[in-house]
């Protein structure tokens, strides 16, 4: 995301939110009616001929390498925990909020919850007046809209400050988003959402690691992947699935299941789809009171986005939802 402009991965997934929810109610991955409030004229065009976009069948699959279906996918997988985990929360935490309309779509199911949305103020200001435009359409949730510069302010201290409850389980969402820091930058969010947690707090969010194969199809994902710097918004972090659970420990986190791009395609597709595989997600438990170790760290981080401004040269202030 280019400087105090909103995200324009955020509005792309929520094409793909949109392209979803065009189909016929039995083919849809996801459901969120919601999503096509926040596409520019010409997405909004593309979406309003009928039959247009729904009927592509496999070609925005195959045009994208999967990245269509993976996060489709995503999102639902997401949405199951969220659902699964809602008797038992008494906050949901969206970080990076983007366009995520969850609050709303889970009404009834987080109706005992705070959603706190977090964003920076470019993406989560354009958010708030499509919604202050539509508001009769909406139903009634409790949800607290938190604006942060993650360059200058630690999202923390402004949580806080918004009435968010430490001694509340809670459930961490935050997609689309670390692929876009630095390692450090990673790790400091990880230790702030830690060390403001209740023990049993719940944690989903997705990863992304380089892929190494010696081919071309792996030397072309490694240079596409650098397309994204066009945008503004470069990938940098990179995790193997097979380090996730040991990274996550050292952070305070035990991993409950790590869903891979086969995982996702099996539970949500048909055995032709294609999701693109070196994307996954993790779905993790907050243990008990940090360790001495780890409390150290992360009062030595002075925001929890993001570590100092000279660590990445990706400074990510929003997500891709």
């Amino acid at each position: 995301m280019f400087q105090n402009l909103p995200s324009t991965t955020a509005e792309a997934v929520c094409l793909i939110r949109a392209y979803e929810h065009a189909k016929r109610a039995g083919a849809r991955v996801i459901d969120d009616p919601y999503a096509h409030w926040f596409l520019g004229p010409v997405l909004r065009t593309a979406l309003s001929y009928e039959g247009v976009l729904p009927n592509l069948g496999p070609y925005p699959d195959w045009a994208t390498d999967g990245i269509v279906g993976f996060v489709a996918a995503r999102h639902r997988y997401i949405d199951d925990a969220l659902r699964r985990a809602s008797r038992r929360i008494g906050q949901v935490v969206l970080l990076g909020a983007g366009y995520d309309m969850r609050a709303y779509r889970f009404a009834r199911e987080l109706r005992r919850c705070t959603v706190f949305e977090v964003d920076h103020p470019a993406t989560g200001g354009r958010k708030a007046r499509i919604l202050a435009r539509r508001q009769k359409e909406l139903p009634d949730v409790n949800v607290v809209r938190v604006l942060v510069d993650f360059e200058r302010q630690s999202f923390r201290r402004e949580l806080q400050k918004a009435g968010f409850e430490p001694g509340q389980r809670t459930f961490f969402v935050w997609e689309g988003v670390a692929m876009y820091l630095s390692r450090a930058g990673v790790k400091a969010t990880l230790q702030a959402i830690r060390a403001m947690s209740e023990p049993g707090s719940e944690l989903m969010m997705d990863l992304w690691y380089l892929p190494d194969e010696p081919n071309l199809v792996s030397s072309a994902r490694r240079w596409s992947s650098n397309l994204l710097s066009l945008l503004g918004e470069p990938l940098t972090f990179s995790l193997h699935p097979d380090d996730a659970g040991p990274f996550l420990a050292r952070l305070g986190f035990r991993l409950r299941e790590l869903a891979d791009a086969e995982m996702l395609r099996r539970r949500y597709f048909n055995a032709r789809t294609h999701l693109y595989p070196t994307n996954y997600l993790v779905h993790a438990a907050v243990n008990g009171r940090p360790t001495t170790r780890t409390a150290t760290l992360e009062r030595r981080t002075r925001y929890g986005f993001h570590a100092s401004r000279s660590s990445s040269p990706a400074r990510r202030t929003t997500s891709s939802r």
